[in-house]
């Protein structure tokens, strides 16, 4: 997979090195505020050039985006090579997960440019259609790991399952910081098995009650409010925090900017409100199920109702990545409250060990219960792509 084509009389030594060290230092700018976020300024900042010296080797962001996505993408196409090789898809997975995770051990390290994550694509612009078909191409190949002559699963359920097998992997660099280096290939190991496993004991059964969808009630102004904000929450999810204007927000319910103004000071003020939204869903699908007999029923019920909200015409809940689009203060806030309910979630799985009904051992540390959240969070771009 090569990049954006460059004249090859320009391709120095130094002018490699020098196209190299842009193109990580965007990398880790993209991961942290996204695309939308990030200006061809940041990026010259980072590596100590003026924004004319990158648009040299770059002549705008969308060519530098590509030029990522493009790199990343052939690390991933390095990835699926080998794990194609494998006999059959239980090894295939084993061979994906580890291996991705021995990237980010390299990428950590410093044997290894870091690499884009995918997790905004869905937001780039259709300027972006190479990248997009690269991306596709790898998805799919990532589905075909999961398929077998024995699989019962239909098409559409072997995407389901390759979207989180591909987000969950791609979302374990938000915590294996955690771990040592030299404990990133173990800590692989151990998604491994619960991604295959499951985190429930031997005769444990994913039966959730039936559970009515999570309603927040409203009244007055707030009514007016809450669809301010669920119109908010999709075009963010869509466009990106920085990529979404509050003129978009406002034409979409033929609201006038003065309408946003009397909520909110700012359009931080508007993320927040929406993280915000999203958090009290996810303490009502965490208080609902805490009555459930047993944790793993706790997870069950909480995970179901989050789905359901997704899926709603309340919907969606906000992602995680948003938070790229507010200052430093806010994202770290915005954050901390996260990591404050997914506490909550490893709250069911200690129950849920001391009770039997979740499988007990130190493989549970490399779950990141924030992941119920990211998967409800990405069921709505599941629905798109089972299509293809």
């Amino acid at each position: 997979m090569s990049e954006l084509p460059v004249d090859s009389r320009r391709q120095t030594p130094r002018f490699r090195e020098k196209r190299e060290a842009i193109l990580e230092a965007a990398a880790r700018l993209f991961n942290r505020r996204g695309f939308s976020g990030t200006t061809l300024s940041d990026v010259a900042e980072s590596v100590g050039l003026v924004t004319n010296s990158v648009t040299y080797y770059y002549r705008k962001k969308e060519d530098l985006a590509t030029a990522c996505l493009l790199r990343a993408i052939a690390a991933f196409d390095e990835l699926l090579s080998h794990a194609e090789q494998a006999p059959d898809a239980e090894s295939r997975v084993r061979a994906f997960v580890s291996g991705y995770f021995g990237l980010l051990a390299d990428i950590e390290s410093g044997n290894r440019a870091d690499i884009v994550n995918f997790t905004e694509i869905s937001s780039l612009s259709h300027s972006l259609a190479v990248a997009a078909s690269g991306y596709d191409g790898i998805f799919r190949r990532v589905r075909h790991l999961l398929s077998s002559d024995a699989s019962d699963f239909s098409r559409a359920e072997l995407t389901a399952r390759a979207h989180l097998l591909f987000t969950l992997t791609q979302w374990s660099r938000v915590w294996v910081h955690r771990y040592e280096v030299s404990g990133y290939r173990r800590a692989g190991q151990q998604v491994c098995d619960i991604l295959l496993r499951g985190l429930g004991a031997d005769n444990a059964v994913w039966k959730p009650s039936a559970m009515p969808t999570i309603k927040v009630e409203h009244a007055g102004e707030a009514v007016k409010l809450e669809a301010f904000l669920r119109a908010a929450t999709r075009l963010i999810n869509a466009k990106g925090a920085r990529g979404t204007s509050i003129s978009e927000v406002s034409a979409v319910l033929n609201l006038t900017k003065g309408s946003f103004y009397h909520h909110n000071d700012n359009k931080d003020d508007l993320i927040v409100a929406c993280f915000e939204r999203t958090f009290e869903v996810i303490r009502r699908a965490q208080s609902d199920s805490a009555a459930a007999p047993t944790g793993w029923l706790q997870l069950c019920e909480s995970a179901t109702s989050l789905v359901r909200y997704q899926l709603s015409d309340a919907g969606p809940l906000l992602r995680i990545t948003a938070r790229s689009g507010l200052a430093e203060s806010s994202a770290d806030r915005i954050l901390r409250t996260m990591n404050r309910l997914s506490e909550e979630f490893a709250n069911f799985i200690v129950d849920g060990i001391a009770d039997g009904s979740v499988r007990p051992g130190e493989r549970h540390r490399s779950v990141r219960p924030t992941s119920f959240h990211r998967v409800a969070a990405r069921v709505r771009e599941q629905e798109i792509r089972v299509r293809r």
